[in-house]
């Protein structure tokens, strides 16, 4: 898989991962907004939201971006997440990788936005930024 057969759109929100105890039930505000994944362990309940949904008290890590790629992707593909890691890797530049039935998300703080999405360009991704 190369840059050059993947797009992807910078989303327009910033977003928050947080934490909840795994045995909470999923609060309304987890499904509020443009892009949201819950996720329930035996250790967590985490959802992934827009920052400006997340209620005060909550444990949250805010100030993450997102990178979609442009889908919907077929299940035989292979190598997709690992062509978008690899360049952020090799740059420093954290991840958290969410899948879905339709294409992958990554996000990526803000403060290595601008390096993550040189690297990538580097390696011939097509980026497009989301209108509000």
């Amino acid at each position: 898989m190369t840059g050059t057969t993947v797009a992807l759109t910078l989303l327009d929100p910033v977003f928050s991962v947080c934490r909840l105890s795994a045995d909470e039930a999923i609060p309304g505000w987890a499904h509020g907004g443009s892009v949201s994944s819950v996720t329930r362990t035996p250790q967590e309940l985490s959802i992934v939201c827009e920052q400006g949904i997340v209620p005060p008290g909550v444990r949250a890590e805010a100030g993450w971006r997102c990178l979609m790629v442009e889908g919907p992707l077929e299940f035989t593909l292979v190598g997709i997440l690992a062509s978008l890691t690899a360049p952020l890797a090799a740059s420093e530049v954290s991840v958290l990788a969410i899948s879905t039935y339709d294409t992958d998300f990554l996000l990526i703080k803000e403060a290595s936005l601008e390096k993550a999405l040189s690297s990538l360009r580097d390696e011939g991704f097509r980026i497009r930024l989301e209108r509000a």
